[in-house]
């Protein structure tokens, strides 16, 4: 996968326009995820490698991305260590057991990277499919973003237990990243070893946290993660909401690629960063709404303004949201795939 455009973008070499694959691009927005959802659980197509592996090519066969990302979920690491996982239609995840108490945290298990065997499987069925087509993207939920869920019990709006912990108790939030960031380490190098061609760690919450906050309690433990992961050949992307602030600092845990939220100018951006770490992004998903002719020029004006750039990869600054059109989307990725710099 080495001259795959996606990959070129990602080790920062020059392509002849930039590589397209989204953040949710296999889901709700797609009647056929739907065909395949109403037939089964969220954790079966997650834990059933042949039904994962459908999902994950939908948007390969539908709309001739440039990567395809692993159909799972960044709480599978969580259920692993012991938390009782659901998901419950319109209410999202849950997780009966919360974790609160020291021997909350004790009980959690980090020897558990055989558990998650079922997510190898399903790379392995997908890289048959795709067969050598275009690179497969793994991932992970990052240690503050998995303990949120983990604390909280669930989706929170204010991660006011989360919170609680890292400033009352902030020697066990502590204790409790470290699990997570040993089981993450291992979880994503079992993926590299069943054949993922990259690898992308999710921060969905941090622009939840301060400055200070974000660096001891989470980008301490992104960084951990990065340095200990088999990345020979396999370029590491760095996601959060909130990245537009938080990029210099997650530039020093070193991940080839950052994906930048759409609340920053990317062009400056990628200015402000140490040379050789590309950037991911940024469209507002939201423009995925409107006319066809406001998301052709939007996405003209983003990439105008990164002509010349070497390591831009086009993303979504968030994910697709579940009633974008369709078709809106398919012609997004006409529009890039057209464009030439």
């Amino acid at each position: 996968m080495k001259d795959s455009l996606f990959t070129k973008a990602a080790f920062s070499e020059q392509t002849e326009r930039p590589p397209v694959w989204m953040m949710r691009q296999a889901g709700r927005f797609m009647k056929e995820y739907w065909d395949i959802k109403n037939k089964y659980s969220f954790l079966e197509m997650c834990k059933t490698p042949e039904i994962a592996a459908d999902v994950t090519m939908l948007p390969v066969d539908l709309l001739d991305i440039d990567a395809a990302i692993l159909f799972s979920d960044i709480l599978v690491t969580g259920e692993a260590m012991g938390g009782q996982l659901s998901f419950t239609q319109g209410v999202g995840p849950k997780f009966a057991n919360p974790v609160r108490t020291q021997a909350d945290v004790d009980a959690l298990d980090t020897d558990v990277v055989h558990k998650l065997q079922y997510v190898a499987d399903a790379i392995k069925v997908i890289q048959q499919r795709l067969n050598g087509k275009i690179p497969l993207i793994g991932f992970a939920g990052a240690p503050f973003t998995v303990m949120s869920y983990l604390v909280e019990g669930g989706s929170s709006r204010d991660f006011k237990l989360t919170k609680l912990m890292l400033h009352n108790e902030p020697e066990l939030a502590h204790q409790l990243l470290a699990k997570i960031a040993k089981v993450t380490a291992g979880y994503l190098n079992l993926q590299i070893e069943a054949g993922v061609n990259a690898v992308q760690i999710f921060d969905s919450w941090a622009q939840a946290l301060a400055w200070d906050d974000y660096k001891e309690f989470s980008h301490r433990y992104i960084a951990e993660i990065i340095s200990n992961l088999n990345r020979t050949d396999i370029p590491v992307i760095s996601f959060c909401k909130g990245s537009s602030v938080f990029a210099p600092l997650m530039a020093e845990a070193k991940p080839d690629v950052i994906s930048i939220d759409w609340n920053v100018d990317l062009a400056d951006m990628k200015k402000r960063l140490p040379q050789g770490i590309a950037v991911q992004g940024n469209l507002d998903p939201h423009i995925l709404y409107a006319d066809k002719k406001v998301i052709k020029e939007r996405i003209h004006r983003l990439f105008d303004s990164m002509r010349g750039q070497s390591g831009y990869i086009f993303n979504l600054g968030h994910g697709i949201m579940p009633d974008i059109p369709f078709d809106n989307v398919k012609y997004a990725v006409e529009v890039i795939k057209e464009y030439r710099y």
